[in-house]
């Protein structure tokens, strides 16, 4: 088996949260989808389980996190383009979501753009290109 992650994360309304999820480029596995549970693919390799809290609840005896007031991890991900990026990011907002919730960040070889789920979790979408960060090691391969 791949290496693969799967992100669990409770939300609030599950059909509002899927809805988002889809809107922002995610497909929905109903072979692991229930009234509890929807499983949300972002890649062959990412995807996001999104768990009703009292389903969540049953996985932990920690008390489960208002995303919206605390932060216990920011998910970056990374895409092909700049514009790929802000397709994403401006998807969100209709959908729910809470766009450049930080400033948008241009480095030149690194363009990342930030969002929040309607629950309040926090995505750093991301554009790099290598070889304009590093020339001189480029230059020296040549």
């Amino acid at each position: 088996m791949s290496k693969t992650i799967f992100v669990n994360l409770p939300v609030k309304d599950l059909a509002a949260s899927t809805r988002f999820y889809e809107a922002i480029g995610c497909t929905k596995n109903e072979q692991f989808s229930d009234e509890n549970a929807a499983s949300m693919v972002w890649s062959d390799t990412v995807t996001f389980q999104l768990l009703t809290r009292d389903y969540y609840s049953t996985f932990t005896k920690k008390p489960i996190a208002d995303a919206h007031g605390t932060s216990a991890m920011l998910i970056a991900l990374p895409r092909d383009s700049r514009e790929e990026v802000d397709a994403i990011v401006e998807a969100a907002a209709p959908a729910g979501g809470k766009v450049d919730i930080r400033a948008p960040q241009d480095m030149g070889f690194m363009y990342l753009r930030t969002f929040e789920d309607p629950d309040g979790n926090t995505f750093e979408l991301m554009f790099m290109d290598p070889a304009a960060a590093m020339p001189g090691e480029q230059a020296e391969a040549s």
